[in-house]
């Protein structure tokens, strides 16, 4: 693979918006569920406008108390009214490139069939043109291509892996990797190969349309920074996904 697009989940309330934007070839912005609103969705959209980045909503479980990390009861219904709301939110101050889910939802939807369905039924309501990002080989992804959705699967360069392609939950101590080196090897060979080392040893095939970088990292600017040189010196173009 020669080309690559780098996402990041913006407009949450961290400090460093205006520093990864010019970083990143697309952005999810919080559009009220777990976080955002009016002011924080203009001012985003404003900032990727002004740097050329591509525009996703960031829909999630509709619970700004736990940032969206945690699962709620909810019905397929339920959960397609939330999404497509908030979509809908965002889509009110730009047009839209494509969707990713947050969070809580991000997990659930990518072993939950039904629930992948109800998220990429709500993209589909909204707009059958917007790109849907999914985790790599994940329940969404199967979702998504079956409702003729185009998907952006999805890889992150500062989470560990577990077997089945699986992300480690953020609550086990090597669930993010902090080490520079570590990132840009596992991200390199992501693209590369199409391959990722899971905790347990194994590799698990992978396959790279899409890098998320956490914006929320203490190190996120540095990461970011280090990535794009170091993807360009291997000969990968940056760019949005399908651009």
């Amino acid at each position: 693979m020669n080309s690559i697009d780098l996402n990041c989940d913006l407009g949450e309330g961290a400090a460093n918006d205006a520093a990864l934007m010019p970083l990143v070839t697309s952005v999810n912005i919080a559009c009220g569920g777990h976080a955002g609103d009016k002011a924080t969705m203009r001012a985003t959209v404003e900032l990727a406008q002004k740097h050329g980045v591509a525009i996703g909503a960031h829909p999630s479980f509709p619970d700004r108390k736990n940032f969206g990390r945690n699962e709620l009861a909810m019905s397929a219904e339920e959960i397609w009214a939330t999404v497509m709301i908030q979509i809908m939110a965002l889509r009110a101050f730009a047009p839209l490139r494509h969707v990713k889910p947050h969070g809580a939802l991000y997990n659930l939807a990518a072993r939950d069939a039904i629930v992948a369905g109800a998220v990429a039924d709500a993209v589909l309501a909204v707009d059958k043109e917007l790109v849907l990002f999914a985790l790599a080989g994940s329940e969404l992804v199967k979702a998504g291509c079956a409702r003729g959705l185009r998907v952006a699967e999805e890889v992150f360069a500062d989470r560990t892996y577990q077997a089945g392609g699986s992300l480690t939950p953020r609550s086990q101590p090597e669930a993010l990797i902090q080490d520079q080196d570590t990132v840009v090897a596992q991200v390199l060979r992501m693209i590369r190969e199409g391959k990722v080392r899971a905790t347990d040893g194994v590799d698990v095939p992978i396959k790279a349309d899409t890098v998320c970088l956490h914006g929320d990292g203490p190190n996120a600017e540095a990461f970011a920074r280090r990535l794009n040189v170091e993807l360009r010196k291997a000969g990968i173009e940056i760019n949005a996904f399908g651009a």
